[in-house]
């Protein structure tokens, strides 16, 4: 059954209890980083690690994602900049512990490239705090693993 959080807003990465920040470097350009993110929002599934499928809803203002566990969100667009600055809060899951989550994606030109910065920005109960602090590395390595999926499938576009 589906919990509505906390509706956050973009100061939540500031503030959050509990922020985790992973940055990768990946070989294609900006434009294509952020046509990644924020347009091929259905295609997520096919680079992003656990997402099972993703769609964009309210003309682009919205996501719905499934996670290949069963877990589910409901998503508002918090940020589209095009190619910097892409950020969604998580309205509704069926997660639990989760109390407010908002992830902030960076993108910012590096050589021919772009270094990609995603922020987890989250809170909850301690005990969620703390077991999402453990899960940390394996958080890390999903990120790691994405950025190179994901310029894998933009070098054969």
């Amino acid at each position: 059954m589906a919990r509505r959080l906390r509706p956050v807003e973009l100061e939540f990465v500031e503030s959050a209890p509990l922020r985790l920040v992973f940055a990768a470097e990946v070989a294609a350009p900006p434009k294509a980083v952020y046509t990644a993110l924020a347009d091929d929002v259905a295609g997520w599934s096919s680079w992003f690690t656990g997402v099972a499928r993703a769609a964009s809803t309210h003309g682009g203002q919205g996501r719905e994602v499934r996670l290949s566990g069963g877990t589910r969100f409901t998503e508002t667009v918090l940020a589209a900049e095009p190619y910097e600055h892409y950020a969604y809060r998580v309205d509704t899951t069926n997660a639990p512990g989760l109390g407010a989550l908002l992830e902030d994606w960076r993108l910012t030109p590096a050589g021919g490239g772009t270094r990609l910065r995603w922020m987890f920005a989250a809170d909850g109960p301690a005990p969620f705090r703390w077991a999402l602090l453990l899960a940390r590395p394996g958080l890390g390595r999903a990120f790691r693993q994405s950025a190179r999926a994901l310029d894998h499938r933009l070098g054969r576009i």
